[in-house]
């Protein structure tokens, strides 16, 4: 019952957040990134375990890219969220705008080239825990605009991360490894999903930077 309140809670929370912002406006960075002290304090408190059930992922188990608010899915909130100067059609597609992307220091001008990152990606997030969840619990994880889950990033970047851990995969602008690792360990936290031992060590040597 109490993770069926969390994820209906996170709905709630993008909603609120959705209806706060301005198309003018541009944090590029999402919402709710602990600072390196919290989140090495959060790492050191997440159970460490093998990762499971990976034969069962199916990505169409996380409904993702649902609506928002009015015309605008997820994808298009954070295009909105995380842009500079964007214009939206009546269905809430970009027309114009910037985006730059924090993995590899890349700025764009279409919204083409730039993919919405799970920063905990679906099938590692489903492997550490959410194989157990429920329908609407992969819902809001998919759509989580409260947290550090969602980011808009060069496509090409995010089709190379796939759905790595920073054992295997982090980002090629070595300057934001700081911020990745404390956003990865954010949602980890939140969630209540599991690590690796190896993804831990990892982790520990990205928050070295910071």
């Amino acid at each position: 019952m109490k993770r069926v309140v969390t994820g209906i809670s996170a709905i709630l929370t993008a909603i609120f957040l959705t209806a706060s912002m301005t198309t003018g406006s541009a944090s590029a960075t999402p919402p709710n990134i602990p600072s390196a002290t919290t989140a090495a304090s959060r790492l050191a408190t997440l159970t460490v375990a093998p990762e499971t059930n990976q034969s069962s992922y199916s990505r169409s188990l996380f409904n993702h890219w649902i609506t928002i608010s009015g015309a605008c899915n997820t994808r298009e909130t954070v295009l909105k969220r995380d842009g500079t100067g964007v214009v939206v059609d009546s269905s809430c597609a970009p027309t114009s705008g910037r985006w730059y992307s924090p993995f590899d220091g890349a700025t764009w001008t279409a919204a083409s080239d730039v993919d919405i990152d799970h920063m905990v990606p679906l099938a590692e997030a489903w492997r550490s825990g959410a194989y157990a969840w429920t329908s609407a619990q992969r819902q809001a994880y998919a759509n989580d605009l409260g947290g550090p889950e969602l980011w808009a990033v060069t496509d090409n970047v995010n089709q190379a991360k796939g759905d790595q851990d920073p054992s295997t995969w982090q980002p090629p602008l070595a300057s934001f490894d700081c911020t990745y690792a404390r956003a990865w360990i954010q949602v980890k936290y939140y969630w209540k999903l599991t690590l690796q031992s190896s993804e831990k060590s990892a982790l520990q040597g990205m928050l070295a930077s910071c």
